[in-house]
């Protein structure tokens, strides 16, 4: 094809992760163009949520058979297989990814264009590929990616000599013997678990004074007290520099006004992500941003051009998979029902973290509320008070809730503990239909003496 030439859509759709199931029946009469520079299926499905998830269980388990003795059992012998459990997840997630990519190339009304495209002005997109898109519609769902550090070495992802992100990590050849892992934030919590349970030596390097800044602040002084139990942290620090020695990385750590040299062979930069708008130059199309590269979107999820809408994380206040797809069926309902919008309902956000402990949380800090000026009651209810508790010998998990003074909603919740993603979802369902306390506490049996009586409880003692 020449490079003049240039295809029309009533629609085209960037990125095949959230934006991908924007792509339904309602929209079968138009002619649709679908963009990816990636793997298709996007973040999650390639290396983000499914597959992380798939490394933590097994680490959970190494790490419980640690911790059974507590219990009077021994279990020894538990260590993990890094290529079998390696092979087992992206056994199962790479023929997905290549169905979901023929299932759409096959479509008689879709047209799958695998380029490294990029914006040249408004409504129009080179793929460079020689083809120039035009469109009515567009529906920009481009993703991020991770953050680098601006440390020479550090710099770019760089694998082969040790040098990794979350897209990168979970596929190595071998399980290194000793990584550094840069960062305080979900990412960083989570790899910082499976490669220690796996057998790795990890030393966590973050330059705040606590783990999980975004937080709770109960919730982020006991996770970094009992991290530091588990892992060796270095907190307060960066990295000025590093090289490498053969197969080893030399990294320069400033404490403050101090320094030490670390040794390891691997690093995992963990320090963020960022919207790819800077990649498909969304400024050529006249797209406003926020200073952070995020595009930005109305409650219906319209962009500053008429025509173009955006979901997920290159717009998204919130870099997660639930938010991306509600945001998805907002957009797939007002491209269907033009004159009938819905707006996207971002009031309670949860959460979690796939830790050990597990991290889930909705709503505001209580500090937040604090600088708000908001009245509010707080309540913690510790696991180990709870008869599940007690055969769990649980010291250190827990659960806040902060409800309205007066009318009794509930503001938010911060859990810290088993299946804390699970245990949260009442509190998260009783917000969002704008249920009081009392009405999720007492409206309801709840199951003596299951995890979820910490719940229950916690409620009730809000509720004194």
């Amino acid at each position: 094809m020449g490079t003049s030439d240039t295809r029309h859509h009533d629609l085209v759709v960037i990125g095949t992760g959230s934006g991908n199931s924007v792509l339904g029946p309602e929209l079968d009469d138009l002619d649709i163009g679908l963009v990816e520079r990636g793997t298709f299926g996007g973040t999650c499905l390639n290396v983000g949520c499914i597959p992380t998830k798939m490394f933590v269980l097994p680490a959970d388990r190494i790490v419980e058979a640690r911790e059974a003795a507590e219990l009077g059992v021994t279990i020894t012998g538990a260590r993990a297989d890094w290529a079998a459990i390696r092979d087992r997840v992206f056994g199962r997630i790479d023929p997905i990814a290549a169905a979901g990519e023929k299932y759409r190339e096959v479509d008689p009304h879709i047209t799958v264009y695998r380029a490294d495209a990029r914006f040249v002005g408004p409504m129009t997109l080179d793929t460079g590929t020689g083809v120039t898109v035009t469109a009515d519609r567009w529906v920009v769902a481009a993703g991020g990616r991770p953050r680098l550090l601006d440390v020479p070495g550090l710099d770019r992802v760089d694998p082969a000599h040790g040098v990794h992100t979350s897209d990168t990590i979970m596929r190595m050849a071998t399980l290194p013997r000793r990584i550094a892992i840069v960062g305080g934030g979900f990412i960083a919590a989570e790899f910082a678990h499976v490669l220690d349970a796996y057998g790795s030596e990890v030393t966590w390097i973050h330059r705040g004074s606590t783990l999980l800044r975004s937080h709770d602040g109960s919730i982020r002084s006991a996770f970094t007290r009992l991290a530091r139990e588990r892992f060796t942290v270095d907190l307060g620090t960066t990295i000025s520099s590093a090289s490498r020695d053969g197969d080893v990385w030399n990294l320069r750590l400033d404490h403050g006004s101090e320094h030490s040299d670390l040794q390891v062979d691997a690093v995992l930069l963990a320090v963020g992500r960022v919207p790819n708008t800077d990649q498909l130059d969304c400024a050529a199309a006249g797209l406003a941003m926020h200073d952070d590269g995020r595009l930005v979107v109305d409650e219906y999820q319209r962009t500053s051009v008429p025509g173009v809408c955006a979901l997920g994380d290159v717009s998204s206040d919130y870099a997660l998979k639930h938010v991306a797809n509600h945001e998805m069926r907002v957009v797939k309902h007002n491209l269907a029902h033009p004159d009938q919008l819905i707006a996207s309902d971002h009031r309670f956000v949860p959460h979690a973290v796939f830790s050990h402990p597990q991290i889930a949380a909705v709503g505001p800090t209580e500090q937040q509320l604090v600088d708000a000026g908001r009245p509010f009651r707080c309540y913690v209810q510790r696991f180990g008070d709870t008869a599940y508790g007690w055969a769990l010998e649980d010291h250190t998990s827990f659960l806040k809730v902060l409800i309205d003074p007066d009318t009794h909603a509930i503001l938010a919740a911060h859990c810290m503990g088993q299946q804390a993603s699970t245990l949260i979802q009442p509190l998260i369902q009783g917000a969002s239909l704008g249920q009081s306390a009392e009405e999720v506490a007492k409206g309801q049996y709840w199951i003596h003496p299951a995890l979820s009586e910490v719940v229950e409880n916690a409620l009730l003692g809000a509720l004194v």
